[in-house]
């Protein structure tokens, strides 16, 4: 028999909003709004690490914001990107084209 207490999924432990600051790097700034400091400070390590000098229009890109968003799903981090466009429409025009 399972707990149902187990199935409930946790709260959030934190959350990161990675925004894009512009061609001139460094290109990333991490900001949080709630969550233990020292776990994430850890997460950012190596958050910087996939994103060091890595604009958003580079192909590696892509590859590199998957691993962090899996990376935060594992650490049950809540986050958000701000790329200073809107995503979707970039993705509607590019399928058009």
């Amino acid at each position: 028999m399972i707990d149902t207490m187990d199935a409930l999924p946790e709260p959030p432990a934190g959350n990161v909003k990675v925004v894009y600051m512009g061609p001139v790097a460094p290109h990333w700034d991490f900001m949080s709004d709630f969550g233990d400091a020292g776990h994430l400070e850890q997460f950012k390590a190596r958050a910087e690490a996939r994103l060091l000098l890595l604009p958003p229009h580079d192909p590696q890109f892509r590859r590199n914001r998957e691993r962090i968003n899996r990376d935060a799903e594992r650490e049950n981090l809540l986050i958000e990107w701000d790329l200073g466009y809107d995503e979707e429409e970039e993705e509607s025009e590019a399928d058009e084209g």
